[in-house]
């Protein structure tokens, strides 16, 4: 019974130890460090917004329909590679008055196949203006307003707004705007229902004025050189010798009559005497 005490005894003592030497270890020991947190993710740089191309102005009065005839000629003139050079390359903008189909239709028979190649480019260029003008601004515009075709009474064109309507008189056309095609922040495109004839192409233009008459040099006198001399006036010459022979005559005529006249008064004073 003893030795069964003493061994109990002795297990106890042991554990008791063992767990105190634990304790000792682990208070001694250096604590633990956390665990390293993971690198943050590398951020993707920012993707910069694609640069806008400039607008395709046939694309949009494709889209809006009823412009063929005016997208032909902005093609066949190459107006529409120009525009999109002058989109790309103002910050002006620009404002279109597109002609519809039924526009073109309503013009004489033949009127565009009588153009030359320029003055289809004109025509073009007449319905463009160089400048993005809003609806709002049609209240404040300065007449005449230019057009791409050029400045002057003869490639501008006035534009009117009243509280219903917007009127373009070009001199020969007036002109109603019918709808707004598109709009954004560098070009406005409006349609008209009357192709915008201007007074440059289909009037006959004014003859150019007649140069001024240059005045007359006086002959420059070279240094040393002796004056022009006079005109000499014309000598009249007289035939002298005919002059004494009818002088001659006279005087011998002169003297018959006087003898004869004295010996007449002889005669009539002889029996007197």
């Amino acid at each position: 019974m003893m030795n069964k005490q003493s061994t109990l005894f002795s297990a106890a003592a042991f554990l008791c130890l063992l767990l105190c030497l634990t304790k000792i270890t682990t208070a001694q020991s250096p604590a633990s460090s956390p665990a390293a947190a993971p690198p943050p993710a590398a951020t993707p740089p920012a993707q910069l917004p694609a640069p806008t191309s400039p607008t395709n102005v046939t694309k949009i009065l494709e889209k809006a329909g009823h412009f063929n005839t005016f997208i032909h000629l902005l093609r066949s003139t190459q107006e529409d590679s120009h525009l999109l050079t002058l989109l790309n390359n103002s910050n002006n903008g620009a404002t279109i008055f597109a002609p519809s189909d039924s526009a073109f239709s309503s013009l004489k028979s033949g009127t565009l196949n009588s153009l030359s190649d320029e003055a289809k480019s004109e025509l073009v260029k007449f319905h463009v203006v160089p400048t993005f003008l809003s609806s709002a601004q049609f209240q404040t515009v300065s007449n005449p307003i230019a057009t791409e075709a050029g400045s002057g009474g003869r490639v501008s064109f006035n534009l009117t707004a009243y509280p219903d309507s917007v009127s373009i008189t070009t001199g020969l056309t007036n002109a109603s705007i019918a709808g707004n095609v598109y709009a954004d922040d560098q070009l406005a495109v409006y349609k008209v229902d009357k192709v915008l004839l201007p007074v440059d192409i289909f009037t006959a233009k004014p003859p150019a004025p007649a140069p001024a008459p240059a005045a007359a040099e006086k002959p420059k006198k070279k240094k040393g050189s002796p004056a022009p001399e006079e005109e000499a006036a014309p000598v009249v010459q007289v035939n002298t010798s005919a002059a004494a022979a009818g002088a001659g005559i006279s005087a011998g005529w002169a003297l018959k009559v006087t003898a004869a006249a004295f010996a007449l008064g002889v005669a009539f004073l002889a029996p007197a005497i």
